[in-house]
């Protein structure tokens, strides 16, 4: 079996509200990460505003060192909802699929409702990016049905990380 590479992700809390002591979301997402040997390297809140949070992500995957960017909040649909704005324009490819299926996912849990959801994947500067919803099951769900596993270097029949260049050297 092959050893399975540790990637370094940063997250992003998008809220105009949650700090460090009451970002459930944030503080799951670094446990989920962490238990799957992964290395969370970065770790912010942002208020709701497109430039504030497109400032942060463009700094992040500047970086070479950090492989996936996951941000919790503001995927909605209300006036201050503002991450798919923000994050769209940053990306080289979307990964129209995370959208698709995290929908699917979220659809057996809370119906209908999940129309409300934009979250988002896709890949910018070999980095890749997941927009999660602000609320902790969905931020479990995703990690846990989608995203642990397309992280995971030795997923078959492919996964994401075989796909980073910059991991290839």
């Amino acid at each position: 079996m092959d050893k399975n590479i540790k990637l370094n992700i940063a997250v992003l809390t998008i809220s105009d509200s949650r700090t460090k002591k009451t970002d459930k979301s944030g503080n799951l997402l670094e446990d989920l990460i962490k238990s799957s040997g992964h290395a969370v390297v970065e770790r912010n809140i942002v208020k709701d505003n497109i430039y504030s949070i497109r400032k942060i992500i463009s700094e992040w995957i500047d970086k070479e060192s950090i492989n996936a960017v996951i941000t919790t909040g503001g995927t909605g649909v209300t006036g201050r909802d503002g991450t798919p704005e923000a994050i769209e324009v940053l990306l080289d490819k979307k990964i129209e699929g995370f959208g698709e299926i995290f929908r699917y996912i979220s659809y057996k849990k809370i119906k209908t409702s999940t129309i409300q959801s934009r979250a988002l994947a896709g890949v910018s500067n070999s980095t890749y990016i997941f927009c999660l919803p602000g609320s902790p099951g969905a931020c479990k769900d995703a990690w846990l049905e989608i995203i642990q596993y397309q992280l995971d270097s030795n997923y078959k029949p492919c996964n994401l990380v075989e796909l980073i260049p910059r991991l290839k050297d």
